[in-house]
């Protein structure tokens, strides 16, 4: 049953990662039954759902990203990503959102969700960027899905999206034809930087889409413009990427307490009063935060019950947040400020900048 409250309480092969990481899944997977007993319905006992338009499957509204996050060097530890994953996963939480450009990222899920027991209870959505070596070449793409596959330890993948629409014309005819056959479930586009949003607007609606991924925050509202009301219209669902501008929204407020009017919405912290904001839009399927922090984890999961904001509250929580100094300027703002990322992206991007002096 759908849960819509009201303002009132209501690059590597998995084989090869593995030999390199050591972790010791045998191990998890014994102690798996016992992290993992409570009943499932008190798991999601009074979890916001959002039903995805094309078939009436319910998802739960918050979801996991991985980028960054997810992505370790081989050898370093990772032990706070299970974590990580046993708290979204007690909380409620489903999808988790991934890619293949996102370093070791689809290795550690693939791994700590065996590792946990919860590989086929968990919806994957996944991303494909490909080019292939002519046009018109297929290859290419094939062998990314067989290697996503691999990773993630998945037989077929519940979602994958066209990776900031690179190659889209030729690349969603080929997810059509892996739906038809029964590898993917859905297929989507995404795009995240805001000079894209006409052109994924025009692919949402042309309405052939099963999912699209856009950028969406309290401070980023460009696709409230066309984008959400096409999803609306066209019976897409809808991801959201960056609800918490790569951390930036956090630096805003920092030190500074909540307004008295979130307890209405049953926000108890700020990744709280931002979440709720987002998953409230009526388009919004499901937000997927990423974070390396298991206790920020907890408070992203939390986001999944109680109140959510009406019209009336979306547009109150706006207006504070225009009150904060610098929320104006949030977009000049460089990322992750105080985050350290030590994965596989960011150390070919030291490299790189160390080989530019």
């Amino acid at each position: 049953m759908e849960t819509t409250p009201k303002r009132i309480p209501a690059g590597l092969s998995r084989r090869d990662f593995l030999k390199t990481a050591g972790l010791g899944l045998a191990v998890a997977a014994a102690t798996s039954g016992a992290l993992f007993s409570r009943d499932a319905a008190a798991r999601t006992s009074g979890v916001i759902t959002r039903k995805v338009p094309r078939t009436g499957e319910e998802l739960p509204a918050i979801g996991l990203g991985t980028y960054l996050t997810f992505d370790v060097i081989p050898g370093q530890p990772r032990e706070f990503i299970r974590e990580v994953m046993r708290r979204f996963w007690e909380g409620g939480g489903r999808v988790v959102d991934t890619s293949p450009l996102y370093g070791s990222g689809e290795i550690s899920v693939g791994d700590y969700a065996t590792a946990l027991g919860i590989t086929d209870k968990m919806f994957i959505a996944n991303k494909i960027w490909s080019t292939g070596e002519f046009l018109a070449d297929e290859s290419h793409a094939h062998r990314s899905l067989e290697q996503s596959m691999q990773r993630l330890w998945r037989s077929r993948i519940d979602v994958m999206q066209v990776h900031s629409l690179v190659n889209v014309d030729v690349i969603v005819p080929i997810l059509r034809g892996w739906k038809k056959e029964g590898r993917i479930r859905y297929l989507g586009v995404t795009h995240h930087e805001l000079p894209y949003f006409p052109a994924l607007a025009n692919w949402v609606e042309k309405g052939d889409l099963d999912f699209v991924q856009v950028h969406y925050s309290i401070h980023t509202r460009l696709a409230e413009e066309r984008i959400l009301p096409a999803a609306l219209d066209k019976g897409t669902a809808v991801l959201v990427n960056m609800p918490f501008e790569k951390a930036r929204l956090f630096r805003i407020v920092e030190g500074r307490r909540l307004p008295d009017f979130a307890r209405e919405i049953g926000a108890e912290n700020w990744a709280q009063f931002f979440l709720k904001w987002v998953i409230s839009h009526p388009a919004i399927t499901c937000a997927i935060p990423a974070t390396t922090n298991p206790e920020h984890q907890s408070q992203n999961i939390g986001a999944l019950r109680g109140p959510l904001p009406d019209k009336e509250m979306r547009a109150r929580m706006v207006k504070h947040m225009e009150t904060i100094p610098g929320f104006d300027k949030l977009a000049e703002m460089p990322p992750y400020l105080g985050k350290t990322y030590n994965g596989i992206i960011r150390r070919a991007q030291n490299l790189r900048k160390e080989a530019n002096k």
